[in-house]
């Protein structure tokens, strides 16, 4: 691995454990055993390493959205989708605590706001296009509620419940949005 992976690699784990705004360059760059000078020449600031990280989390999002659905109905969509979502939230806490951390946190908000629309956007769309060929009828608002629905339970098996039953409520998820 070289520096730069290594450096996007635990900075990423400093935030979502400490937060953007607890994290100074220097403890990522001792942390990593780097200079400042370094994060400075293939980041510019601690806000570009921040917004390479969200780019490159987004990215995941997006290899995880894009499921060959030619020879899927909507409702497989939807639970290869939910499928993909809990198992990656089960294998990649640190993937979404950064993520929660760098969404609610008014700083690093700022710092954000165009991905996270951009983001928003994307995953709004993708949820979209699957409800409309399920049935049109309020379909943005069924796409809101999916992906609030998915938000919370992120947010409630990453930091309040230690005995989240996760995999009952993926099972519970996946029947609620599949049933015709």
């Amino acid at each position: 691995m070289d520096k730069k992976e290594q450096l996007i690699e635990i900075a990423t784990k400093l935030f979502a454990e400490r937060g953007f705004e607890n994290t100074p360059l220097s403890v990522v760059c001792e942390t990593a055993n780097v200079s400042k000078g370094l994060i400075s020449h293939h980041f510019k600031s601690k806000n570009g390493l921040l917004r390479e990280i969200f780019l490159r989390t987004t990215r995941l999002i997006v290899e995880i959205n894009s499921i060959d659905k030619t020879n899927q109905s909507p409702r497989e969509q939807l639970v290869e989708l939910l499928e993909s979502f809990f198992l990656q939230l089960e294998a990649d806490k640190m993937f979404f605590q950064f993520n929660l951390n760098m969404m609610v946190q008014p700083a690093t908000r700022d710092v954000l706001n165009d991905l996270i629309k951009e983001r928003s956007t994307f995953i709004l769309e993708a949820t979209k296009s699957i409800f409309d060929k399920i049935d049109t009828t309020d379909s943005l608002v069924k796409s809101h509620m999916f992906i609030a629905e998915l938000d919370g339970i992120a947010l409630n098996y990453l930091g309040i419940y230690e005995d989240f039953p996760l995999n009952q409520i993926k099972e519970l998820i996946i029947k609620k949005y599949t049933q015709r």
